[in-house]
C-alpha cells in the first residue's frame, strides 16, 4: 500500500501488477483490525458510486489491503462506517 497524494488517496497494486488509484473515504479500527472504505479516485461526483471495503492485513511485515470474506464482518464493518460517514454529512449542515 503506497500512499501517494496524502492521506485521503493511495495507488495500490494488485497481484498482476495492475495499478488502482483510489480515494479512502473513511478509515475504521474495529475489533483489532483496520479497515478503510474506498472508492475509485476522482469518481465522486459519479452517480453510481460502488463503495468497497477492504481490510488492511500485515503479510510479510508489509501492510496489504484484501477483501472481506466474512459476511457477517463485513456487514458489521459496512454498518459503523456508514453510521460514520452520516454522521459526517450530518455535521457539515
Amino acid at each position: 500500500m503506497e500512499d501517494l497524494y496524502g492521506s485521503d488517496f493511495m495507488t495500490i497494486v494488485d497481484e498482476d501488477g495492475t495499478e488502482f488509484e483510489l480515494e479512502v473515504l473513511s478509515t475504521l479500527e474495529y475489533n483489532g483490525c483496520t479497515y478503510l472504505a474506498v472508492i475509485p479516485a476522482g469518481e465522486e461526483d459519479e452517480g453510481n458510486l460502488e463503495v468497497s471495503i477492504l481490510k488492511s492485513v500485515e503479510e510479510d511485515g508489509e501492510p496489504i489491503l484484501c477483501a472481506i470474506e466474512d459476511e457477517e464482518e463485513l456487514q458489521a464493518v459496512y454498518d459503523l462506517i456508514m453510521d460514520e460517514l452520516y454522521a459526517e454529512d450530518e455535521d457539515e449542515e
